[in-house]
C-alpha cells in the first residue's frame, strides 16, 4: 500500500488490485467531500452544546449548505448511538424508569401537518394527536437508556424494561399502573405518587425528570420541529452527551470520533428512499 499524497489517496499495491481508497472508507466520512477538518468541528459541537447545535449555525460556522450540515449532523449521531448490550442497574442500584410525549401541541399544527402525523402518540384515553412517546431508564448517578414506543401499555413497557435494566436492581416508577407488573423476584419495585408528592423518602424520578428536561430544551428550543421517524437519532445525540456528562469536553470529543468506524448512512437512506444505515435507539 502506498499513499498518493497529490490526491491524498492510499493505493493497494496488491496484484491486479490498484484500488485507491482514503482514510474516509468505512466510517460516516465515507463519500463525503468535506474536510475531516470540518468534519472534526462539527462532532465537537455536537458532542459538547448542552443544548444540541442546529444545522443553520453548523452551516454558518463551517461555509457548507443548511442541507449538506443536516446530513452531516445525522452521521455523527448515528456515531453516537450507543452499541452496548450492557444492562443498566443491577447489584441493587436504584433505577428511574418513566414516560415522556415528544412533539408540538396539535392545535399548533397546519392541516397538512396533522394529517402528516395522524395516529402518532395515541393510546386510548392518553391520546394526544401529533405527539411521540419515549421511555426513559436511568441508572442513579449513571447511564440513561432511552426508547421510542408505540404506546404505554403494560405489554409494551415492561418487556423494555426487562430488557435494559439488570436483574436486581431497584426500580423507582410514577403510579402509572403499567408498572405494576414489575413486582416479582426480579426487581424491588417503590412508587412515588405525583398526585402526592414528587419524592417519598429516597423513592423519587427526578433524575430522569431532569434529563427529560434536558431533551425537551433542545428540541423545541434547538431543532424547533423534529420528525417521528428522526426522533430515535436525536434522543441518541442527548444520551450521548448524558452518558459522557462527567467527561471533559476533549472526552466527549475522542468517544464520538472513535465510534466513527463500520457505521455508514447515505443520504437516500436517511430521507427514507433506502433502508437505514442505522437502527433505532434501543
Amino acid at each position: 500500500m502506498r499513499f498518493l499524497a497529490t490526491r491524498r489517496l492510499w493505493e493497494c499495491k496488491a496484484k491486479h488490485s490498484r484500488r485507491q481508497f482514503s482514510a474516509k472508507v468505512g466510517t460516516i466520512f465515507e463519500d463525503s467531500p468535506i474536510g475531516l477538518d470540518k468534519w472534526f468541528t462539527a462532532i465537537w459541537m455536537l458532542a459538547n452544546c448542552k443544548n444540541g447545535v442546529s444545522s443553520y449555525e453548523i452551516a454558518r460556522d463551517l461555509g457548507v449548505t443548511q442541507k449538506t450540515a443536516w446530513f452531516m449532523l445525522h452521521r455523527v449521531r448515528l456515531a453516537m448511538q450507543s452499541g452496548t448490550i450492557e444492562k443498566i442497574g443491577g447489584g441493587g442500584k436504584t433505577v428511574e424508569v418513566d414516560e415522556s410525549w415528544i412533539g408540538g401541541a396539535a392545535r399548533m399544527m397546519s392541516r397538512k401537518q396533522r394529517a402528516r402525523h395522524r395516529g402518532i402518540g395515541k393510546t386510548g384515553k392518553y391520546a394526544v394527536s401529533g405527539k411521540a412517546i419515549v421511555l426513559g431508564m436511568l441508572e442513579r448517578g449513571g447511564r440513561v437508556a432511552v426508547k421510542v414506543v408505540p404506546d404505554i401499555a403494560r405489554n409494551t413497557l415492561l418487556p423494555e424494561v426487562v430488557k435494559h435494566v439488570a436483574a436486581g436492581s431497584e426500580v423507582h416508577t410514577d403510579e402509572h399502573r403499567a408498572y405494576d407488573g414489575l413486582v416479582g423476584p426480579r426487581y424491588k419495585h417503590a412508587v412515588v405518587n405525583h398526585a402526592v408528592t414528587y419524592v417519598d423518602g429516597k423513592v423519587h424520578t427526578n433524575g430522569v425528570e431532569n434529563f427529560w428536561s434536558l431533551l425537551k430544551r433542545g428540541i423545541p428550543g434547538t431543532y424547533v420541529s423534529v420528525e417521528p421517524f428522526h426522533l430515535f437519532r436525536y434522543l441518541d445525540e442527548q444520551a450521548f452527551r448524558f452518558n459522557a456528562r462527567k467527561g471533559t469536553d476533549a472526552s466527549r470529543f475522542f468517544d464520538a470520533l472513535s465510534a466513527v468506524a463500520g457505521k455508514r448512512l447515505t443520504y437516500q437512506a436517511l430521507i427514507g428512499d433506502q433502508p437505514l444505515g442505522g437502527s433505532p435507539a434501543a
